[in-house]
């Protein structure tokens, strides 16, 4: 029987008296890709914020591996295993890849900052930083301050930092937003090759990208998830077809 990674029950959210997350419920077992899609509005940021302790919950639970993440703050959610990477790309434009990687290792480890302490000391620090740039395809550009990167070498980067602590857990909020197709496609190998043997929950409005990375979608509209399952369930579900206005829907463009 399959493990479950991430587990959603009944989570609501108000905002006063506005119900943004109307009792979603979702299990994402270990090691599988999940994608969330839904019309604009729908709560898929929001959900995301939930789950990594960025908003608390107003009811319900949700559980990583098993143990509840209710309440906990976003940096203890992080060190039990479960990492994000943000909308909007969220990276130290002065300092350089290298460094960007090297300070996610360093508090992913536990570390922390001292005057007197050698980052050459911390041969584990240097070892995974390296392990990174490697998988996000930076390595000729390590030396390089982060904001003089391409777009899509900072998302990749914002995908690295994400990493870099090795959590069990990845969730990325729109990874390829703004890409160009060849950007994005190359993107898709990246998230495939960082993801191998650990656990996806991704938001994604490409479909393209979402074919081409999940095993699971599921469904959010107006804070509710309609639907989940493989994604030929969800190309022939009535309920999402309705959801997105119409028989001819984005759950049919996938080129």
């Amino acid at each position: 029987m399959s493990e479950c990674a991430l587990d959603l029950r009944d989570v609501r959210k108000r905002f006063g008296s506005a119900e943004i997350i109307r009792g979603a419920n979702l299990q994402v077992e270990k090691g599988e890709r999940c994608a969330i899609i839904g019309p604009n509005g729908a709560g898929k940021s929001t959900l995301f914020n939930l789950i990594t302790g960025r908003f608390p919950a107003s009811s319900g639970e949700i559980l990583l591996n098993g143990s509840s993440i209710m309440g906990l703050k976003p940096f203890e959610i992080y060190r039990r295993g479960l990492s994000r990477g943000f909308q909007i790309t969220n990276i130290f434009h002065r300092l350089s890849v290298y460094e960007n990687l090297r300070c996610s290792v360093l508090w992913s480890l536990g570390y922390r900052y001292s005057f007197w302490q050698k980052l050459s000391s911390l041969p584990d620090v240097k070892e995974r930083a390296d392990e990174v740039l490697d998988l996000i395809g930076l390595r000729d550009r390590q030396n390089t301050p982060a904001g003089l990167l391409t777009y899509a070498e900072q998302r990749a980067l914002e995908i690295g930092i994400a990493i870099a602590g090795d959590a069990a857990v990845i969730l990325l909020d729109e990874p390829t937003a703004g890409m160009s197709r060849s950007e994005t496609d190359a993107a898709i190998e990246m998230i495939r090759r960082i993801t191998q043997g650990k656990t996806l929950l991704v938001v994604e409005h490409d479909m393209s990208v979402v074919f081409a990375l999940a095993e699971k979608i599921a469904v959010l509209v107006f804070g509710e998830i309609i639907a989940s399952g493989s994604p030929n369930d969800i190309r022939n579900n009535p309920r999402v077809r309705e959801a997105y206005l119409g028989e001819y829907s984005a759950v049919d463009r996938t080129e």
